[in-house]
């Protein structure tokens, strides 16, 4: 009896070893992708999360609430430590609250943010970026499965992400350099899926004049950015990098409007801005960083030409330096 209840006990252990060191079950990668990429707009969800850079040198925890209704999509991003920091949006409306102050701001062109960091033409992933599926975990108490894109080259940074088995909400990303490092991480601590989100703070859709009017706000003039081709060229754009935005837009503190160039190959984004130096004595040349933002400037003529990018050193030095102008 003894010796049945030990063989019964190690078959069990063996079954249950087995089970965990097997491999996740396979999904349609096509289709698991294109559920990750909506189910950041389409879902309704509330919760905390924390902002790390690889360093641990900077950290900020953030809450936000997401709402997808017929009126369209609401979300409300609040910053919960430092001075007050909130940005709420309604569709194409985004509000930014700094302290006592509430300014309406233009929406980032082809910008991403945690949760929703997938694009939704999920086919410009796969020409840039090998996609494996990895194991699966728990984030925040939630049952999650694991995708790794791993670039094709090494202009760019490999990106793991972890999302809920159920909806295909994004729980955790991570950055990796090529040696695996992280660079920069969010991760839900704390999450609220589903009817039970907090609807009050949405306001319905307002005129420009009835919100001046209630909040004692201006509304937003009309912006002064013109968007066109602007002459000048990048020679050494990574592959797979396609130009989004082409503006120039006046800037706080400049004196003439600013050139700025926007590139994305579905995952990671460039800017590339380029302006007068005008005479200015204050220029700071060189390469900057925080988490797997990366900021090269440099020089050129009377020109300043800075690029920011979400992708290795290498690659905003390799851009700046072949930016040239290409008119008349």
């Amino acid at each position: 009896m003894y010796r049945s209840v030990r063989v019964l006990s190690f078959l069990i252990l063996l079954i249950c070893g087995q089970s965990a060191l097997a491999d996740p079950p396979r999904r349609d990668d096509a289709g698991w992708l294109e559920t990750m990429a909506f189910a950041a707009h389409q879902t309704d969800y509330s919760g905390t999360f924390v902002y790390q850079d690889g360093m641990g040198g900077h950290v900020a925890v953030s809450r936000i609430t997401h709402i997808s209704d017929a009126d369209g999509e609401h979300e409300r991003l609040e910053g919960l430590n430092g001075a007050r920091r909130e940005i709420v949006s309604s569709n194409n409306r985004v509000w930014l609250f700094l302290g006592d102050r509430k300014v309406r701001i233009e929406r980032r062109q082809g910008g991403r943010t945690f949760p929703a960091l997938l694009p939704e033409q999920i086919s410009i992933l796969k020409e840039n970026y090998l996609i494996k599926q990895a194991e699966e975990d728990r984030v925040a108490g939630f049952h999650v499965h694991a995708v790794v894109f791993q670039p094709k080259d090494n202009l760019r940074y490999t990106h793991k992400m972890w999302a809920h088995n159920e909806s295909g909400l994004l729980l955790k990303a991570v950055v990796l350099d090529e040696r695996a490092r992280i660079i920069e991480q969010y991760a839900f601590t704390q999450l609220t899926l589903g009817g039970s989100v907090d609807r009050s703070w949405i306001e319905p859709e307002k005129s420009a004049q009835s919100v001046s009017k209630k909040s004692g706000i201006a509304p937003p003039v009309k912006s002064d950015t013109e968007f066109k081709m602007t002459d000048w060229q990048i020679d050494a754009l990574p592959v797979g990098f396609k130009k989004i935005m082409e503006v120039c837009r006046p800037m706080r503190d400049k004196t003439k409007p600013v050139t700025h160039l926007v590139f994305s190959d579905g995952l990671a984004g460039i800017s590339v801005f380029i302006e007068d130096v005008g005479g200015r004595e204050d220029v700071n040349s060189g390469l900057s960083s925080q988490g797997a933002v990366q900021v090269y400037s440099r020089v050129s003529g009377d020109k300043l030409i800075t690029v920011v990018g979400e992708v290795p050193p290498r690659t905003v030095i390799q851009v700046a330096e072949s930016v040239r102008y290409a008119g008349p």
